[in-house]
């Protein structure tokens, strides 16, 4: 599939005052950040490459925070180009940016993801959760008998008979990366408020945001680890444990049915169509960031931020949808968003 009609090989401007002193540009889009977002811009960075006269963009992973903490480092050749990430960009990173002379932002939204939570696929019956098992398995201080107390729960089974009873190993996405941060809002803050925890540290005398605070705090034993690699590190780890519970993207559980198994969170299968509807419960957009002054100076930057969102790509029927991203209704939108350069407010 040709997708030479997206993009024109265009005469480019090597100079720019936003890289004053540097003899030429680099001749390639350097791309960093979330795990989640790597294969979809892997997909668009070959295509992009064997498509248009421009060569392939460098697209390197290390979390939705490394790489914006990259992102935000300064303009100019020696920093990169684009900012993967499966959360929105935080305040104090836009304040980051800013100090450091990256102070035009565009803000591209590509789809969504769903983060679901599978097993081996011969292991142990993990076919249902509620955050609030999530919770009760992994948080650091849960309720037991009506107290709040260091979480003592050994097996699945210890908090609720209709899963098994296996030890909990849970395998996690480690702080850097965006998908942490919705799991612990969406799963974590979730369980810990329908188990009653929450109210609890309160009338315990913790203020709201502390009691917040604590609900998203995961226990430190060994039951719960922490992977600061890609989804394929997880997936390592469930194959060396049958009792392993991994949490994955969508695409890469898609990817991987022949290994593993995924669980119903809330009752509802993660699904391109649970997603796109807004039913499955554990669903985020996803995002890649530009620097503005970097656009005319990089060649191919900019065609390369309309490739990665033109409809034969992002679209309900291109090829990041085969792979798992859900398309944004928004799309075109966003697509006009790119075409005019418009930064963030």
């Amino acid at each position: 599939m040709k997708f030479s009609t997206l993009v024109s090989a265009t005469a480019l401007a090597v100079a720019s005052t936003a890289f004053v002193g540097a003899a030429q540009a680099r001749d390639q889009v350097q791309v960093a950040g979330s795990s989640t977002v790597l294969p979809y811009a892997s997909i668009v960075a070959e295509a992009f490459g064997e498509n248009t006269d421009f060569p392939t963009p460098v697209v390197e992973s290390g979390g939705s925070s490394a790489g914006l903490k990259r992102f935000c480092e300064g303009v100019g050749e020696n920093t990169i180009d684009v900012a993967n990430a499966s959360r929105k960009i935080r305040e104090k990173e836009i304040k980051a940016c800013a100090e450091a002379g990256v102070k035009d932002i565009i803000e591209v939204r590509i789809g969504y993801d769903g983060i679901v939570f599978a097993s081996q696929k011969s292991g142990p019956a993990f076919t249902t959760f509620q955050p609030a098992d999530i919770f009760n398995a992994l948080g650091a201080k849960v309720l037991k008998d009506g107290k709040l107390v260091d979480n003592p729960n050994n097996t699945w089974a210890d908090f609720n008979a209709d899963l098994p009873a296996v030890e909990i190993a849970a395998f996690i996405p480690g702080t850097k990366h965006g998908t942490r941060e919705v799991f612990e809002e969406k799963v974590l803050a979730v369980g810990c408020e329908a188990t009653g925890a929450l109210q609890a540290m309160i009338d315990s005398g913790m203020s709201e945001d502390d009691a917040e605070d604590a609900c998203i705090d995961v226990r430190a034993d060994g039951k719960s680890t922490d992977i600061d690699g890609d989804y394929t590190e997880t997936l390592a780890r469930i194959d060396s444990n049958p009792n392993g519970i991994g949490v994955f993207g969508l695409a890469f559980y898609e990817n991987n049915t022949d290994k593993l198994k995924v669980a119903t969170m809330g009752g509802i299968a993660p699904t391109t169509e649970s997603i796109a509807s807004g039913e499955y419960p554990v669903s985020r957009p996803l995002f890649f960031y530009v620097k503005k002054a970097h656009i005319g100076v990089i060649p191919g930057l900019k065609e390369y931020a309309q490739f990665f969102i033109a409809d034969e790509i992002a679209g309900a029927d291109g090829p990041l949808a085969t792979y798992g991203l859900v398309s944004d209704p928004e799309l075109a939108a966003t697509q006009a968003s790119v075409s005019n350069e418009e930064t963030m407010q």
